[in-house]
């Protein structure tokens, strides 16, 4: 049996902008028809709601404070490798078309191929503006360039990605492999052609009680966030705008082109494995802001997630994560598993979705951008997340907590509700337990000791855990430090002296 594994991103896409996550107002058939033959996970979540950082756990299976990208620009540890590296080197081969991200470098990228991937196919976007003309450049970079008369879906990084895609599949379809296609779009300048440019003209979101939140009990920076819109009155906040409807029309833009990929995929190779995912979402004015930033809102870090290749038509409520498709893909190559990977493998729910993997998952925030300091600069935030659950701790600031189930639209900070607090409490045990299992670099007291947590109590030497973790596939076992020789084992906790 062949296998073959295609992952399909896009930027920015929140979940409710696919109609198969229940929005009849999008335009996205494709993915929608995807979902029909696959799973889709309701509850998946990025490990951190911005660019770089996301793409750094989905292809290296370790979190962004593992693998040393915690912000864009900037970039991984030498010693990280990707799922490119791991699997070409067990003579699979490796295709990445598109948004790369995690080379530190700008926006763009640095337009050269990273070892383990095919570079017959590398196509960041620095690769893209590198087609263009000086004109042509500028006007990719200008959302109006999507009202020109003469634009069309061939001028588009995303379509020039979809044929890049094509073309490996064609070359591959025969043989295993691994293919990521990632899209810029819907991100802004979100270029588009017609009718796309203006399919959603007039549209707003309809019965959305995010818009409400006055934010009066959330954290201080989450003001700061909202600016202007802090005090503003609700038509102001929720409106039709030219922006928004371009960013949705792009949306469905992408899924066109993603449909043109899904064609052949279906036609040549219909039994391969087919992930969908976003690397986060954007608060589009629900509780007032905008973008992404230190937050585990629904609609900013709640990221859709369809996988097909297994059971067909299903949903599966339980937590998701991306750090976990960098272990399903390598388990699905019967590759075993690294014992740096910080996730799981969800083959087995793939094939049976009543299969759990995961009773809570994590997400973090260090810092939104590394070159400057806007977007509110250093914001250290760690959350833990279940079915019905959010415990959001930032060091910084004030923490949140949420009853999903209760509040789905995550207005009411039960942070301070000692009704919650058995519950609350357990949530941060786990939280604080999975910082110092992931040897969380920014761990501290500050983060045990919180206003609503009076039994836990500073100490200098925190928990005790020791730098030292396994992970002999690309380096030399470490060196234990009280004698010089490799370790026996990773040990967990330091010696008191």
């Amino acid at each position: 049996m062949k296998r073959q594994v295609i992952l399909i991103m896009t930027d920015t896409t929140r979940k409710d902008m696919l109609g198969c996550y229940g929005n009849e107002v999008m335009k996205t058939p494709n993915l929608d028809r995807l979902a029909e033959r696959g799973i889709r996970y309701e509850n998946a979540y990025t490990c951190q709601p911005v660019c770089g950082p996301a793409r750094s756990a989905i292809f290296t299976g370790t979190f962004p404070h593992t693998n040393g990208m915690v912000t864009n620009s900037i970039a991984m540890g030498d010693n990280v490798k990707t799922l490119g590296q791991r699997l070409s080197d067990q003579g699979i081969p490796c295709g990445y078309v598109g948004k790369w991200h995690l080379d530190g470098g700008d926006y763009f990228g640095l337009g050269r191929c990273p070892e383990g991937w095919d570079p017959k196919y590398w196509y960041d976007m620095k690769c893209y503006l590198d087609e263009l003309t000086e004109e042509e450049r500028r006007k990719s970079r200008k959302s109006d360039t999507s009202f020109d008369q003469n634009m069309t879906a061939e001028f588009t990084y995303a379509h020039r990605c979809s044929d890049r895609a094509i073309s490996f599949l064609k070359e591959y379809k025969d043989r295993d492999f691994f293919l990521t296609v990632s899209y810029d779009e819907p991100h802004g300048p979100s270029l588009c052609p017609a009718p796309y440019n203006t399919m959603y003209d007039g549209f707003k979101f309809q019965d959305h009680p995010g818009f409400e939140d006055d934010l009066a009990d959330k954290p201080f920076m989450q003001k700061l966030w909202a600016g202007d819109m802090l005090h503003a009155p609700l038509e102001k906040i929720n409106k039709p705008s030219r922006k928004l409807s371009l960013f949705l029309g792009c949306n469905s833009f992408a899924d066109y082109e993603i449909g043109r990929v899904l064609d052949l995929i279906e036609t040549s190779m219909p039994d391969a494995l087919v992930i969908y995912t976003s690397d986060h979402g954007d608060m589009l004015g629900s509780h007032r802001l905008w973008q992404k930033n230190a937050a585990v809102y629904r609609e900013v870090a709640n990221i859709p997630l369809i996988i097909a290749g297994g059971q067909r038509g299903k949903v599966v409520h339980a937590p998701a994560s991306h750090i976990d498709l960098a272990p399903t893909i390598m388990d699905y190559f019967e590759i075993p598993l690294p014992k740096i990977f910080e996730g799981k493998s969800m083959l087995g729910q793939i094939h049976n979705p009543l299969e759990n993997v995961n009773d809570c998952v994590f997400t973090e925030f260090t810092r939104y951008e590394v070159d400057h300091d806007g977007f509110g600069g250093l914001q250290m935030m760690r959350a833990v997340i279940t079915e019905r659950y959010k415990l959001a701790v930032h060091v910084l600031d004030s923490d949140e907590f949420y009853d999903l189930y209760e509040d789905p639209f995550e207005i009411h900070n039960l942070i301070h509700d000692e009704t919650y607090a058995s519950i609350r409490n357990s949530l941060h045990d786990r939280l604080l337990e999975h910082m110092n299992e992931t040897r969380d670099m920014y761990r501290g007291y500050q983060w045990a000791v919180r206003p609503w947590r009076k039994d836990k109590q500073p100490t200098w030497d925190n928990d005790g855990y020791t730098r030292q973790r396994e992970n002999e596939e690309y380096e030399p076992r470490q060196l234990d430090y009280d004698t010089g020789m490799p370790m026996e084992h990773a040990s967990r906790k330091k010696k008191k002296y």
